[in-house]
């Protein structure tokens, strides 16, 4: 049985792991198998989106390419907040176009969210990434159909658990980020707040990964 990592910054290339690698336009690498490729809030050029959004698309076509992200909204940055949103909706309807789903970096920013996801009527999952806030939160995210991935705040964060436990076993993905732990780390703390073994865990992530991405995922 594998292990799943939805979002990582490094290709650890582990025999029994999946990874999706997060790529940027700029730092690509073709000897990665499975990657994520966007244009983050933080890494906005204004004067480089053009070619940053061509060589996206570039890629989203691509065997390799599941998701394009990781993308979207950060009130805590400098970058325009007005600007982040129209490089967000930019690469949402890209995501529509390829129907790529949307790995998705947001601090607090989730109302506004949720909001261009109706706007302009995205289809495709939103797979959140990161998730360090509380129930009421993941519940709205979870109504308005997007999936929720637990990492390094599942393992520092304490107040979680109760967030985790709720999840709907068919809405959550489990990832390290760029976190130091591992993402068998991660899967042992989830299997013990879900009461479940490592394997059953595997096998509720295995089958998510295959109803957003399409592809079994065997080497």
């Amino acid at each position: 049985m594998q292990y799943f990592n939805l979002h990582t910054h490094s290709f650890s290339n582990q025999a029994d792991v999946v990874e999706l690698v997060n790529q940027y336009p700029q730092e690509f690498s073709d000897s990665i198998p499975y990657y994520s490729i966007g244009i983050h809030p933080w890494f906005i050029v204004e004067d480089r989106i053009e070619s940053d959004l061509a060589i996206l698309e570039s890629k989203l076509s691509e065997p390799g390419c599941l998701a394009l992200g990781e993308c979207g909204l950060d009130k805590r940055i400098e970058v325009v907040f007005e600007l982040q949103q129209t490089v967000f909706e930019r690469q949402l309807l890209l995501a529509e176009q390829y129907q790529k789903p949307v790995v998705i970096h947001c601090v607090a920013a989730f109302q506004e969210l949720i909001t261009i996801k109706k706007k302009l009527k995205i289809s495709v999952p939103f797979l959140i990434h990161g998730f360090s806030k509380n129930e009421q939160i993941a519940k709205e995210l979870g109504a308005n159909g997007c999936y929720i991935s637990f990492g390094k705040y599942l393992l520092r964060m304490p107040q979680l658990e109760s967030v985790f436990k709720d999840m709907p076993n068919d809405r959550f993905f489990l990832e390290t980020d760029t976190d130091e732990q591992t993402i068998q780390e991660v899967y042992a703390l989830a299997a013990k707040y879900k009461g479940l073994t490592i394997p059953q865990l595997q096998e509720l992530v295995t089958i998510n990964f295959s109803t957003i991405f399409g592809t079994q995922f065997n080497k």
